[in-house]
């Protein structure tokens, strides 16, 4: 079981939801970095996704496309996202890191040597949201092979035609995108995503954690309530640059797994 596993294990006996965070790697510097996430699982969260910054981020909106922008303006690689996870797992070796990118550094870096290195740092799986299930040879399936989880989108428009496919390699848990556009885009309303996590919760025994445009508690508490879980980026990434401190960051997020842990 990867770490990832063992969460949802322990939240399913605990009788809860899980709260999953998102920040850039480096944004807005390597140090502060580091501190908001040694700061998020005291802050309540349950799986910590970290971004891969990169130059073209097509599934992001504004807010993350801004923070890749800062976090490459400070120095970031591929690498150094790397050593973001690693100086994380010095105090923490229980809470599950997901990457969270695009395919061109891992391709650039070498896929073999990237796995190495990903499970040498501590991160537990992946979201690579540029790599479709026909590419599943280039990376999912060696990721499997090296103990890492890959996980995968569905959308609004993943129909029941394209759901298996989506779902044949998935592991760890399924990432559903509440609205149609870009992170950030839009709000997401639960009245809407309730519908769509029973529909692929149907089709697998993997949780379904829905993500985009949850931007408050109450928004974490609602989606959480019809999903097993809430993904939360663009709202925490806006605090991080408008400026707040580390400590602001943390409490921001604080409110946001109160409220899915309410759910």
């Amino acid at each position: 079981m990867t770490r990832i596993d063992r969460k949802f294990e322990q939240l399913r006996k605990a009788g809860k939801k899980a709260f999953v965070s998102y920040t850039m790697a480096g944004d807005p510097d390597f140090e502060t970095s580091v501190a908001i996430a040694k700061g998020l699982p005291a802050a309540g969260v349950d799986i910590i996704e970290l971004g891969l910054p990169f130059t073209d981020p097509m599934a992001d909106g504004p807010t993350i496309q801004l923070a890749a922008q800062r976090s490459l303006a400070a120095g970031m690689t591929l690498q150094r996202t790397l050593d973001v996870v690693r100086e994380f797992r010095k105090g923490d070796d229980e809470t599950p890191i997901v990457l969270m990118g695009y395919y061109n550094p891992i391709y650039s870096r070498g896929v073999d040597k990237f796995l190495v290195d990903a499970k040498e740092a501590g991160i537990d799986g992946m979201i690579v949201v540029d790599l479709p299930p026909e590419e599943d040879a280039e990376l999912c399936i060696p990721a499997q092979q090296a103990g890492l989880n890959f996980i995968r989108l569905a959308t609004p428009t993943t129909d029941a035609k394209r759901l298996p496919k989506v779902l044949q390699n998935t592991s760890g848990f399924v990432y559903y995108v509440s609205v149609n556009g870009t992170t950030g885009a839009a709000e997401a309303e639960a009245t809407d995503v309730g519908p769509e996590v029973a529909r692929i919760k149907a089709s697998t025994d993997l949780p379904v954690i829905v993500g985009f445009g949850i931007n408050t508690p109450d928004k974490a508490q609602g989606v959480a309530r019809v999903a097993d879980g809430a993904v939360v980026g663009s709202a925490i990434v806006a605090k991080i640059g408008a400026g707040d401190c580390v400590e602001d960051v943390l409490a921001f997020v604080k409110t946001l797994s109160d409220g899915a842990h309410r759910a």
